[in-house]
């Protein structure tokens, strides 16, 4: 069986895109670049090439202009040349080589009845009167008696030449009068650009690779971190994180990362703990269970009617615990209905609501007249929650308060009895699962009534507080923002209860 390849890494990608992209980039700007100033050299070559017709048609008995006697270097003839000065097509060629003198990288020949006969004497240019390939062509293309302009690639190199016949009236023999320059020595300059042009450019991308090797791999740092920390982190080891980097958008990610394993490891530890203390909790009722199960003598009637009761009562907390842990569940998952709450008529509401609690005399003290955003039947649990939870601990007969305010710093729901309080020390830790201010089991409950109240404070971007109540006694106080007031990003109550403990 075939392994399979190792994908190309993205460093390499993001490399190789941006080499590609820079090297089309500089292929472009050189070809445009050697194109634009290879035209320019041929134009200027053909301009030279065609000076030489005018030039000629001027010794063919045209008045030299003013242009044609300063003009191209190429010749130094300024005298006026007639053909009619001269008694054949082999005077005048002789005479006409050898005035018009070819300048660097160029030459002449004149060409007498398909022959090559006349050279300039100078040894400024080069000769082509050996290049027959040259000549069979001249020859050729000015069979009709038309000038001809062109390129012949031969021995000698890239050769732009023209082609001139030259005749005259009773003059049997026929001639061309031919001037070539090098090409390849005229562009030889535009070449030595692009050359160094070329090994410029390959210096330059071989730099770009250099240093886009090493900015993509610091850029791409903290998803090779990132990698790393997924392959290290394990169900039993949530603790590695990322090491901060730079201060781009791409390092950004290692803060958000760290963050989300940070809640992803506080959320899996409340998750544990969870489980923990519903273990604790379910160890008991078992037990009791079990052990009345073991002793009871099921020929007593009275003996398996006094185990079954408590059998009933264990099962019934074992369902209280589950119902609460369910509770806790949905509001930590913030599944609440916001709508605009009336105040003093969901106060009134809890004053209605708590007079069924009995062995103790209930009293509003106060009503806040205003409105809040909130989930009125959340807030209405958490609240008869505090309620339930100050009659167990206040005794019995005793008065217990409650009462809204709205102020600027928000609404406050309060609940306040009059019964032993809750010590500083342990203020930090009753909204814990299953914790108790004193530590002991010395009333009814699955010990997360708090845990569900502190959790819907904080589904609403609150908290909730105790503190002591003038003359003896704990007040808890659920702390609402008002609707203008930007409300802070919703906390989990598992969230909380790992700060409080980090606290403590």
């Amino acid at each position: 069986m075939s392994r399979p390849s190792r994908p190309l890494s993205a460093r390499a990608r993001i490399l190789g895109a941006i080499l590609a992209v820079a090297c089309i980039g500089l292929a472009i700007v050189g070809s445009v670049t050697f194109l634009v100033q290879r035209e320019r050299v041929v134009n200027e070559v053909n301009d030279r090439l065609k000076a030489q017709v005018d030039r000629l048609h001027t010794v063919a008995g045209d008045a030299p202009s003013e242009a044609d006697a300063t003009g191209s270097g190429a010749t130094t003839a300024s005298e006026d040349l007639s053909i009619d000065d001269f008694d054949s097509v082999e005077d005048y060629l002789y005479s006409a080589v050898a005035r018009l003198v070819p300048a660097r990288n160029e030459a002449a020949v004149a060409i007498v009845d398909d022959q090559a006969r006349f050279i300039p004497a100078t040894l400024s240019g080069f000769d082509i009167s050996g290049n027959q390939e040259l000549i069979d062509r001249a020859i050729a293309e000015t069979a009709g008696g038309e000038t001809k302009i062109g390129t012949a690639v031969t021995e000698q190199g890239s050769l732009r030449y023209i082609a001139i016949p030259v005749t005259m009236p009773g003059d049997p023999q026929t001639g061309i009068y031919v001037r070539a320059i090098d090409l390849g020595a005229e562009l030889s300059p535009v070449t030595a650009a692009i050359t160094t042009y070329s090994i410029a450019a390959v210096i330059m991308l071989a730099a770009i690779g250099i240093v886009g090797w090493f900015v993509a791999g610091r850029l791409l740092s903290p998803i090779r971190d990132l990698r790393n920390a997924a392959d290290a982190i394990t169900l039993d080891d949530l603790s590695p994180r990322l090491s901060p980097q730079g201060n781009d958008d791409i390092s950004d990610l290692t803060r958000t990362v760290n963050s989300m394993l940070d809640r992803l490891e506080g959320s899996v530890d409340v998750q544990r703990q969870l489980l923990d203390d519903v273990r604790h909790e379910l160890k008991t009722p078992i037990t009791i269970v079990r052990g009345h199960l073991e002793l009871m003598d099921p020929s007593d009637a009275a003996d398996v009617a006094t185990t079954r009761e408590i059998g009933m009562a264990e099962l019934d907390r074992l369902t209280r615990l589950v119902d609460d842990i369910d509770l806790l569940a949905t509001v930590e998952g913030d599944g609440f209905t916001m709508a605009e709450v009336d105040l003093a008529a969901l106060t009134a509401r809890v004053g209605e609501l708590v007079t069924v609690i009995p062995g103790h005399r209930w009293s509003v003290d106060s009503l806040a007249d205003g409105r809040i955003v909130g989930d009125a039947d959340r807030l209405l649990q958490a609240w008869l929650q505090l309620a339930d939870n100050a009659s167990k601990y206040t005794p019995a007969g005793s008065t217990i308060q409650l009462g809204s305010l709205l102020n600027s710093s928000g609404a406050q729901l309060w609940v306040s009895d009059h019964g032993p309080g809750i010590p500083p020390a342990s203020r930090h830790r009753i909204f814990r699962r299953f914790d108790r201010a004193h530590g002991k089991r010395t009333v009814g409950g699955s010990g997360l009534g708090l845990a569900i109240v502190d959790a819907i404070a904080k589904g609403h971007g609150g908290l909730c507080a105790v503190t002591d109540t003038p003359g003896g006694g704990a007040t808890f106080t659920i702390h609402l923002p008002l609707p203008t007031t930007p409300l802070p990003a919703p906390v989990r109550a598992g969230d909380v209860v790992l700060q409080r403990e980090a606290a403590g």
